[in-house]
């Protein structure tokens, strides 16, 4: 194996004696991506590489620190936001995060995907594996922050598929407080899309209570999609594909 290899060394001390760079710009460089062993990106400063490889750093290349990232997602039904537990089969929405599913939609500001773009990823205001539609990620604490401390202030707006005939009075029954389980909910807002779809605007109600709530309204919930969280909306990105939050955007 090339890592028992005794003429095998640390990408970092190969860059830094090629460059002429300290180790730790060049552990930054390799970290940020902009570092290719045999013309393929390598971003583990520890990697081993023998004298035979040919290591390049990247025209563009700098030093200014890799900011953390929040990304937006268009999950499909059937995805969970966690990573799969060993041995467990499924499908996770982690796995749509790289570069080969990021949407080609027309961004202001244009972020280069970086590998460190995609570690210690975190989900915000989970929906049920079986829906669909907008779901955050992020490694920004300020991002993780406000919507998990501020997440009852957030508008949700979802789309729900139903059947079946809905209770007398049902919708002011929900802009009064529905009694669902025993409790009475907050004041709900929702209008009839057409005739099987109903549009829901949630407050200090997570989307996981709404088969509960359609069941109380005599409806049985079909297929929900989540379309909009604050005023980041799902908008046109395609199913699968996800796109990065930009700078001047706010929840």
């Amino acid at each position: 194996m090339q890592a028992q290899d005794p003429q095998a060394i640390r990408l970092s001390k190969r860059l830094a004696s090629d460059i002429g760079c300290s180790r730790a710009e060049a552990e930054h460089y390799i970290d940020a991506g902009f570092v290719t062993v045999d013309g393929q990106i390598q971003d583990t400063p520890g990697a081993r590489v023998l004298p035979s490889q040919t290591v390049a750093l990247q025209t563009g290349a700098d030093l200014r620190p890799i900011q953390p990232v929040t990304l937006v997602l268009h999950k499909p039904a059937g995805y969970s936001l966690r990573a799969l537990e060993p041995g467990r089969t499924g499908l996770s929405a982690l796995d749509l995060l790289t570069p080969e599913h990021l949407a080609e939609v027309d961004t202001p500001q244009p972020v280069r995907p970086l590998p460190r773009h995609f570690r210690h990823q975190q989900f915000l205001l989970p929906i049920p594996r079986a829906a669909s539609g907008l779901v955050v990620y992020s490694q920004d604490p300020r991002i993780i922050r406000h919507l998990t401390e501020e997440a009852d202030l957030l508008e949700q707006e979802c789309l729900a598929e139903v059947q079946g005939e809905m209770i007398e009075d049902g919708l002011a029954l929900l802009a009064n407080g529905l009694y669902v389980d025993g409790d009475r909910l907050p004041p709900l807002k929702a209008s009839w899309q057409n005739e099987t779809h109903l549009r829901f605007a949630l407050k200090r109600v997570a989307p996981e209570w709404l088969p509960a709530i359609c069941a109380a309204l005599g409806l049985e919930l079909v297929s929900l999609k989540r379309l909009r969280i604050g005023r980041i909306s799902l908008s046109k990105l395609p199913q699968g594909q996800w796109r990065y939050l930009q700078g001047y955007e706010r929840f």
